[in-house]
């Protein structure tokens, strides 16, 4: 009826300012939601066992969302260990690498911190090298089988803890026991203390050094079974 219709209401127009308000709101929301989506991704991608470590685990995150690798970084504050199993054909930027991460000779180890700059030295170099996640055991040996200082640019060994002491000693590390605990503040200081070390050739030899681990080989990740490889190196 026309009448009924002439007697209904217009609907008022949302104000700007609403809008705007929805707007955000949404745009806030969908924020949570990502960022919520993103940690469950990582509490996941966490639980994925062997192989799936920091070099290939970034590339998942980096195709799937770039933003994700801040997050990954910050949720594995882990400590790495590299060795050097390889020498054939290496190109001058995999060189370059190499000596940043201080690997000039076959067998030589170091530890590393997993941060968004190693793992892009990762990607570089990961045929010519071994590397995972040690265990309090494992570092525990290498320091005290094959730790040496550098004291006066000089390779030093570490048979006493007073040399220990006169080198980082204004920061509260003065034994073997606090190199050991590495990952901390002053993992920067504590790694360039410690000279590269020099391991032997692993117990039983090599396989295949430039085939990656999970295809039988010795290079790449090997997440917790770096390990064993350290048992028949140290």
């Amino acid at each position: 009826c026309p009448s009924r219709e002439k007697k209904k209401k217009k609907v008022p127009a949302v104000p700007e300012t609403l809008k705007k308000k929805r707007r955000n709101f949404a745009e806030l929301k969908i924020k949570r939601l990502r960022k919520k989506f993103a940690q469950k991704m990582v509490s996941q991608l966490e639980r994925i066992p062997v192989y799936l470590g920091g070099l290939v685990l970034s590339k998942i995150v980096m195709v799937s969302c770039p933003s994700l690798i801040k997050i990954l970084i910050k949720s594995q504050v882990k400590l790495l260990v590299f060795f050097h199993c390889s020498i054939n054909g290496v190109s001058p930027k995999v060189r370059k690498v190499l000596q940043l991460l201080r690997l000039r000779q076959i067998f030589n180890g170091t530890f590393v911190k997993l941060n968004k700059a190693s793992i892009n030295m990762l990607r570089i170099v990961e045929p010519y090298i071994a590397w995972g996640y040690p265990n309090l055991k494992s570092v525990n040996e290498l320091i005290y089988k094959r730790g040496y200082g550098k004291i006066n640019k000089k390779r030093i060994a570490l048979t006493d803890n007073s040399l220990i002491a006169r080198s980082l000693g204004k920061y509260g590390i003065i034994c073997m026991e606090d190199l050991i605990h590495t990952v901390g503040k002053r993992f920067k200081e504590v790694n360039n203390f410690l000279w590269p070390f020099k391991l032997s050739s692993p117990r039983g030899g090599m396989k295949k050094k430039t085939t990656h681990f999970v295809e039988g080989g010795d290079a790449g990740n090997r997440e917790d079974q770096i390990n064993r490889l350290i048992r028949r190196m140290n």
